[in-house]
């Protein structure tokens, strides 16, 4: 048989009869991939802590000579087991929501560098405690959405293209199903108050959220929101992501509700 290794963060899991897992992993070289990882639950020596979520590790698989059959995970070399993420419910809730988002989006088999070193930094920044896990989530999501082709227009209004130092009003409303900010002069047809699919973002989150998206990674950092401007950040892209993936996450609810429960 055929074999191959790759680095890999591990998406999910599902029990495939009485001793089998199949494991879903985000890799470098190949993609969003699935394996069979054979007596996984009957021999827990053989992959001892090294099938939980978030974790990033090395493996080596093999191609069965049945046609159409998932890959055997063989072995596997721990890289960063994130451990602290685990720890922490609140950090759990935000890793949980990224790689959901990676694996509803991402095709068998097609790789993607920059989502790859995207997820991995976002983890490891996490797992640290340097960086805020929500200005990380918001640095992950408008990433996320550029390197998936769906980047909001949140520079200029999507109706006329007046740029956003051109508009007057401090408050903004950003249309989630179109994917687009809409100037007060556009909209003012319609009742915004009344309108469950635009949320109101102020000037400055959206100038940080582009600045985010244009800048170096690793100088995410530098950046302080208010706490404001976080939720305003989050009402727009938590809002606007499942819009265009198409289905709501439920690691999304989950996260919500840690982040209620804390507040």
């Amino acid at each position: 048989m055929k074999s191959f290794s790759t680095d890999a963060i591990l998406l999910k899991r599902i029990e495939y009869g009485d001793y089998d897992l199949i494991i879903t992993y985000f890799t470098r070289s190949m993609g969003k991939i699935s394996v069979m990882a054979k007596n996984a639950k009957k021999s827990m020596k053989r992959f001892a802590g090294a099938l939980d979520p978030f974790i990033a590790m090395n493996i080596e698989c093999s191609w069965p000579k049945r046609k159409n059959a998932l890959p055997i995970l063989n072995g596997l070399e721990l890289e960063n087991p994130f451990a602290h993420i685990r720890t922490c419910a609140t950090k759990t809730g935000y890793a949980s929501y990224w790689l959901e988002m990676i694996n509803s989006w991402m095709e068998e088999g097609r790789p993607d560098d920059d989502l790859y070193e995207l997820i991995y930094y976002v983890l490891e920044s996490l797992n640290a405690g340097h960086i805020p896990a929500e200005v990380l989530s918001l640095l992950f999501q408008i990433r996320f959405m550029a390197i998936s082709g769906f980047t909001p227009n949140i520079t200029s209004c999507g109706d006329c293209g007046v740029s956003l130092d051109e508009i007057h009003q401090q408050m903004v409303i950003f249309d989630l199903k179109a994917g687009k900010l809409v100037c007060n002069k556009c909209c003012s047809s319609r009742d915004i108050s009344g309108d469950e699919n635009g949320v109101l973002v102020s000037k400055g989150t959206l100038k940080q959220l582009s600045w985010m998206n244009t800048n170096d990674i690793r100088r995410a950092e530098r950046l302080k929101f208010s706490v404001n401007a976080l939720r305003e950040g989050e009402n727009l892209l938590e809002g606007f992501i499942p819009c265009h993936i198409g289905r709501n996450l439920r690691s999304l609810i989950f996260l919500k509700r840690i982040r209620r429960s804390f507040s």
